[in-house]
C-alpha cells in the first residue's frame, strides 16, 4: 500500500510559477513509476508528466513541454512538479499518481489556479 500526499498548490499570475510536491508513504517508493494528472472542471483527467521508477526517463504532456519538470527524490521519497510560465488553461486539480504493472495509487489532489 502506498499514500500520495500533494501540496504546493495555490494560486497564482500568468507567467507565475508553482512547484508541486507528493510525499509517499512506504518502502518500495523506488519501484513507482511516479507521474502527475491534471483534472479541470468539466475536463476527463489528463496526463501532465511522469518519471521512471529509476528517475532516468521522463515525459510530458505536449501542453507543458518546455515549461514543467518533474522530478523525484528517493531519500525524501517524494516526487515534483516544477511548473513555469503558467497559463490560465493549466487551471486544475493536479493529482499525483504511483503504478506498477500491477497496481497503482492516486493521491488526493491539490488545486493549482492561475489567474489571467
Amino acid at each position: 500500500q502506498v499514500q500520495l500526499v500533494e501540496s504546493g498548490g495555490g494560486l497564482v499570475q500568468t507567467g507565475g510559477s508553482l512547484r508541486l510536491s507528493c510525499a509517499a508513504s512506504g518502502r518500495t517508493f523506488s519501484s513507482y513509476t511516479m507521474g502527475w494528472f491534471r483534472q479541470a472542471p468539466g475536463k476527463d483527467r489528463e496526463f501532465v508528466a511522469a518519471i521512471s521508477a529509476g528517475g532516468l526517463n521522463t515525459n510530458y504532456a505536449d501542453s507543458v513541454t518546455g515549461r514543467f519538470t518533474i522530478s523525484r527524490d528517493s531519500v525524501k521519497n517524494t516526487v515534483y512538479l516544477q511548473m513555469n510560465s503558467l497559463k490560465p488553461e493549466d487551471t486544475a486539480v493536479y493529482y499525483c499518481n504511483a503504478r506498477r504493472s500491477y497496481d497503482a495509487y492516486w493521491g488526493q489532489g491539490t488545486q493549482v489556479t492561475v489567474s489571467s
